[in-house]
């Protein structure tokens, strides 16, 4: 009979953090909404913070709802397996460097612009899409979608899609082609003088 009853009392704390886990559990959506509020509120202060202070106030933002690490082996495709470990590590935090200063770079002002959120949408591999748009006042809206994929600690993106063109792709192409023709070191370099042009435009 008590061992009925301790069975019960584990079997009842089990659902009970189950359902707080299930709580707690943040959608792609909500990823999303919380990363371009960070980005409109950056923009509110883009022009008293200057780029290196929307690097350091995105820095966190874009790590927390970026795969990162994810991106970089994407945009170097077979390349990859290729690299030694150093120069893995070294590809991984240039393409995170150069992600922050675009974003640092691209949303620096404010002019009462909003992002709005159409819909959602599974992919046939586990992913989600989640579709949005940033709406620029007496311009045309930009539609921004981004492809999520979810890890042990959450939903992240792997992809941005701006008005049918997608970010990834683009890296992809440019990236892969100086990697193939130049080396490796020639591609660092191509990274890091766009992170400058970026810091100083």
């Amino acid at each position: 009979m008590l061992k009925k009853i301790y069975l019960g009392f584990i079997v009842l704390i089990m659902l009970a953090f189950s359902g707080i886990a299930a709580a707690d559990e943040i959608s792609a959506k909500q990823v999303v909404e919380e990363f371009q509020n960070d980005l409109i509120a950056v923009m509110k202060q883009g022009k008293e913070l200057g780029f290196k202070g929307r690097y350091d106030k995105l820095d966190v933002a874009v790590k927390k709802s970026h795969d990162l690490p994810k991106i970089a082996r994407i945009i170097v495709g077979k390349h990859w397996e290729e690299l030694s470990q150093e120069q893995q590590a070294k590809l991984e935090k240039a393409i995170s460097q150069l992600s922050i200063s675009a974003y640092a770079h691209n949303f620096k002002d404010f002019s009462g612009e909003s992002f709005s959120f159409i819909s959602e949408e599974e992919t046939g591999r586990g992913g989600v899409v989640v579709h949005t748009n940033l709406h620029i006042p007496g311009e045309k809206d930009v539609k921004f979608d981004y492809m999520m994929k979810k890890k042990d600690e959450g939903w992240q993106i792997i992809n941005i899609i701006a008005d049918g063109v997608s970010d990834l792709a683009l890296k992809r192409s440019e990236y892969t082609s100086v990697l193939s023709k130049d080396g490796f070191d020639a591609l660092i370099a191509k990274i890091t003088e766009k992170i400058d042009n970026y810091a100083t435009q």
